[in-house]
C-alpha cells in the first residue's frame, strides 16, 4: 500500500477539549466536568437512585438528571464542590505559581 502524501495534521491535545475546540470558559466547563465526574463515580458507588442522590444534595431529581448526563451550565464550581461535601469528600484547593516552563497557568481538578 503507497503512503498518502496529503496525511492530515496531528495536533496533540492540551488535556482540556474544551480549550482545544476553542470553546468560550474552557477552564471552567473543564473544572465543571471532573468535578461532574467524581460525583457520578460517587452516587454510583454508594448505589444511591436518583431520588436518593437528590435528597442527600438538598436538590431535585431533575437536577440529579442534568449532573448524570454532564448538562452543567445550570450548577457553579462552587455548588459542585458543596455535592462533594455533601458526599463526605474533602475538596482541597491548593494555590502555586506555575513553573517557568509552562506558557500559561492552569486549573486542574485531580481526585484521590
Amino acid at each position: 500500500m503507497a503512503m498518502r502524501k496529503n496525511r492530515p495534521a496531528i495536533v496533540r491535545s492540551s488535556g482540556n477539549v474544551f480549550a482545544d475546540l476553542g470553546l468560550p470558559n474552557a477552564e471552567e466547563k473543564h473544572t465543571k466536568v471532573r468535578l461532574a465526574v467524581t460525583i457520578n463515580q460517587i452516587i454510583e458507588g454508594l448505589g444511591l437512585s436518583q431520588v436518593a442522590a437528590a435528597r442527600r444534595l438538598e436538590i431535585n431529581q431533575p437536577k440529579i438528571s442534568a449532573l448524570a448526563n454532564y448538562r452543567l451550565d445550570g450548577f457553579s464550581v462552587e455548588r459542585l464542590m458543596h455535592f462533594l461535601n455533601a458526599l463526605g469528600c474533602d475538596v482541597d484547593i491548593v494555590i502555586r505559581l506555575k513553573p517557568r516552563s509552562r506558557r500559561e497557568a492552569r486549573i486542574q481538578v485531580t481526585a484521590a
